[in-house]
């Protein structure tokens, strides 16, 4: 049984990938705990179900903010339990697994030591650190190994990030603080706006799910929503309307449409032109947003595709990474090292 496991540490969920078994883990990276002595009540999923609904003793958190530490304690418990959430289901999987862990490109080396201690400290025998868009990249399938152009734009829940990637190393990169929770909060204040009705995260999560598009629908999708009115403070509930959504989150989706605009401003000619026959990949949560795609297609002039399993690549990336890891080391800094 292989001990290697790549793990995608995002703002708002977390992916294991175990070699030889695929995605086996995938929760929200969000944790309940006690203000007076700061126990943890709960992790992941459990947690996720108590945003919003808990008394004033309990307050439900993400440890990670911008897919960067924020709470280093709160992350190592976190990373602890699905470490051994994971290696816990095989029973020959007792040796401390190697693990390989993405960050965000412009991450600091405080805060990549931040992410390696956290990792140690949960149960790992070794940490090492990908940035995000190859493990984004290798994931997806992408020939990353050639002196070919390949763009890759990983839309997660708390940044996003577009590179241009060729012989692993990472030439030209650019990121946001942007990405599904941004969404989320940009749906909130609409209907807040409109129509004076207060809804929480994850109805706001659900209308962008179901409805949510980066383009107007030829046809468009109705959803009922259910909140508190803000002027009589009863429940309420009402009809919006997929193009409603497309106003209200018009403006975060601009900003990461301009991520990938400022990479392909300052990429070198000879990688642009890969870049336009192979087009440009969309990962993570947030590429699973209608049209965003056809969006990025007519703002940049460039192709772009979603990934297969999109939410999935860079965990798999990561691990993949570590697969060949000694290849991969002579292209990373020593910051990821």
């Amino acid at each position: 049984m292989a001990k290697e496991i790549g793990i995608d540490l995002g703002t708002v969920s977390v992916l294991v990938y175990v070699r030889g078994r695929g995605i086996v883990l995938q929760e929200p990276s969000i944790v309940a705990v006690t203000l007076k002595d700061s126990h943890i009540v709960t992790v992941g999923e459990d947690a996720r179900q108590m945003l919003g609904r808990t008394p004033d003793t309990v307050e439900v958190t993400r440890p990670l903010k911008d897919g960067v530490i924020a709470n280093f304690t709160v992350t190592h418990t976190m990373l602890q339990y699905f470490i051994r959430k994971v290696v816990g289901k095989f029973p020959l999987l007792r040796v401390k697994p190697v693990v390989a862990i993405s960050v965000p490109v412009g991450v600091t080396s405080v805060e990549s030591r931040a992410v390696r201690d956290a990792a140690m400290r949960a149960g790992a025998r070794e940490a090492r650190l990908i940035p995000e868009p190859l493990a984004a990249a290798l994931g997806a399938g992408l020939p990353v190994h050639t002196p070919t152009g390949n763009m890759v734009l990983d839309v997660g829940g708390g940044t996003s990030e577009a590179a241009v990637i060729s012989m692993y190393g990472i030439v030209v990169s650019s990121s946001v603080r942007v990405g599904g929770l941004k969404i989320d909060e940009a749906i909130i204040n609409y209907v807040r706006r409109k129509y004076n009705l207060l809804i929480g995260e994850q109805t706001a999560e659900q209308v962008k799910i179901q409805i949510g598009s980066a383009l107007p629908l030829d046809e468009p999708l109705t959803m009922e929503v259910r909140g508190r009115d803000q002027v009589a403070g009863l429940p309420k509930t009402l009809t919006i309307t997929s193009d409603e959504i497309t106003e209200a989150i018009a403006e975060p989706v601009a900003e990461i449409v301009k991520v990938a605009r400022n990479v392909l401003e300052k990429t070198p000619p000879e990688l642009i032109s890969d870049i336009i026959d192979r087009g440009i990949v969309l990962t993570g949560g947030g590429a699973l947003l209608r049209n965003l795609d056809r969006l990025l297609t007519q703002e940049t002039g460039v192709p772009c595709y979603v990934a297969e399993n999109a939410i999935a690549c860079v965990a798999t990336g990561a691990w993949r990474a570590l697969e060949q890891y000694e290849i991969v080391q002579r292209f990373l800094s020593e910051m990821y090292g």
